[in-house]
């Protein structure tokens, strides 16, 4: 008979505790320093700002010497504001002191960083070096102060991050089909915005356009001091997106029904259904798809949403008023 196995006693719930507490690191999702990862270790504090002697250096203006803290302690995380001179910022509002989660965006400077479940990363000073490396390889080449990618930084995130930030500048998106959408930003305010140079078409129906857009690039680029606008955004950031949600969920209700923009339209031959069941609005919509004959022109010329314009279409299209191609 074999003697019995001696019982091994489990860890003290702390071990266990420090064993599966998750690793977290900053990633630069924006910004100068774009693409580079910074862990945060365990029970130690990181302060980020201009200086050199500092355990992140981020060099750039809008940076303050000493900047901001980060603690680590356990399985939580704070930042805590040192007192900089343009803020910190977690996931659009403006901080002393927050506690920090996985998926959380902070805004220092121009640098956008998300909060991270730390992979393979380098360790403290190796990820500082990088970095320094990436600073060194794009100061002579870049020239616009934030890029990245919509699909990593949602366009709703990114205005109420301007938003907080009283930024100005012109955000330019381009999306991989061929699309590209400005919008003008006023101390954190969209005042315009304009789709593929069509700046006859009513700003806020270009920026529900735009906050509709899921894919894509997008760059900062200096504000265009001195243009003149014909007609000016006067919703605040708020107003904007809820309208937008709005809109978004009402277009896609619509479904495979709503031909793409790129389609064409046309008024069946012969033309069955009686005209006079349709109401004017739909007769507007039903003459601007005979005088134009394309989706996308047809939403650009009608003097309705693009949610309303898009009901219509469907309507007609489903009434066999219209044919699409």
């Amino acid at each position: 008979m074999e003697p019995p196995v001696p019982k091994v006693p489990p860890p003290p719930p702390s071990m266990r505790q420090a064993a599966a507490a998750k690793q977290y690191a900053l990633r630069f999702i924006s910004g100068k320093y774009q693409g580079g990862e910074f862990p945060l270790p365990p029970n130690k504090e990181i302060v980020v700002g201009r200086s050199s002697e500092l355990d992140m250096v981020l060099v750039e203006d809008m940076v303050s010497r000493r900047h901001a803290k980060l603690t680590v302690t356990g399985d939580q995380m704070f930042i805590q504001d040192l007192g900089s001179t343009n803020g910190t910022f977690v996931n659009g509002e403006k901080i002393k002191r927050s506690a920090l989660s996985e998926g959380d965006r902070i805004l220092i400077g121009t640098s956008i960083i998300k909060v991270v479940v730390a992979g393979d990363a380098a360790n403290a000073s190796d990820a500082k070096a990088l970095m320094e490396d990436i600073s060194q390889g794009r100061r002579t080449s870049q020239v616009r102060t934030m890029s990245g990618s919509i699909a990593e930084i949602p366009l709703p995130d990114l205005l109420q991050l301007f938003s907080a930030s009283k930024k100005s500048g012109v955000l330019v998106i381009r999306t991989d089909r061929n699309d590209t959408g400005k919008l003008f930003i006023d101390a954190g305010r969209v005042i315009f915005a304009v789709v593929n140079e069509h700046y006859d078409v009513a700003p806020m129906k270009s920026l529900m356009r735009i906050l509709g857009w899921s894919t894509g690039q997008f760059d900062m680029d200096a504000p265009d001091e001195g243009r003149q606008f014909p007609e000016r955004i006067e919703m605040s950031t708020e107003g904007i997106l809820m309208e937008a949600m709005r809109q978004i969920d009402e277009i896609r209700r619509l479904g495979d029904d709503m031909p793409p923009l790129r389609a064409s339209v046309q008024v069946s031959v012969p033309l069955v259904p009686p005209l006079r069941d349709l109401a004017a609005e739909d007769l507007d919509v039903l003459q601007l798809a005979h005088n134009y004959g394309s989706v996308e022109t047809v939403l650009n010329k009608s003097l309705a949403s693009d949610v309303d314009t898009s009901t219509i279409l469907v309507k007609l299209l489903k009434g066999g008023y219209l044919r699409a191609e």
